[in-house]
């Protein structure tokens, strides 16, 4: 019998084992998480998992590397609205420099999800 939606298991799963530490809201707060919306998309030379993005924020566009290659294909990715990290720390990636990070869930058998938004919004609103 399969169960409901919604229902609870008694054990613990291994999301709830993986939880982080605890942290304060202030902590929370410093997060700048805002819609983007993907305007192109190429692979990371010499990265099997790494593809660069380029996202409009509205207010600027950026460059984001992430490691997504395995589960999507480039071209299904464009006009895709997603949330990301705004106020990420620059970092290179293979050379490349990724200004944010796009937000995904993962499933039981390492599937991505992407996280966005239920409709089209403007690029750049903010997440709270």
């Amino acid at each position: 019998m399969k169960p409901e939606v919604g229902s609870q298991k008694s054990e613990i799963s291994p999301q709830t084992s993986d939880l982080k530490p605890q942290i304060q809201y202030d902590d929370f707060a410093k997060l700048d998480l805002r819609v983007g919306t993907i305007l192109s998309v190429e692979k990371v030379e010499k990265a099997d998992k790494l593809l660069k993005l380029e996202v409009d924020l509205g207010f600027e566009k950026r460059i984001i590397v992430s490691g997504i290659a395995l589960h999507f294909k480039p071209e299904d990715l464009i006009g895709k609205q997603v949330v990301i990290v705004a106020n990420l720390a620059p970092r290179k990636l293979k050379g490349v420099e990724s200004n944010g990070m796009i937000l995904s869930a993962e499933d039981e058998n390492g599937k991505l999800y992407l996280i966005n938004p239920e409709e089209i919004i403007n690029p750049g609103a903010g997440i709270s």
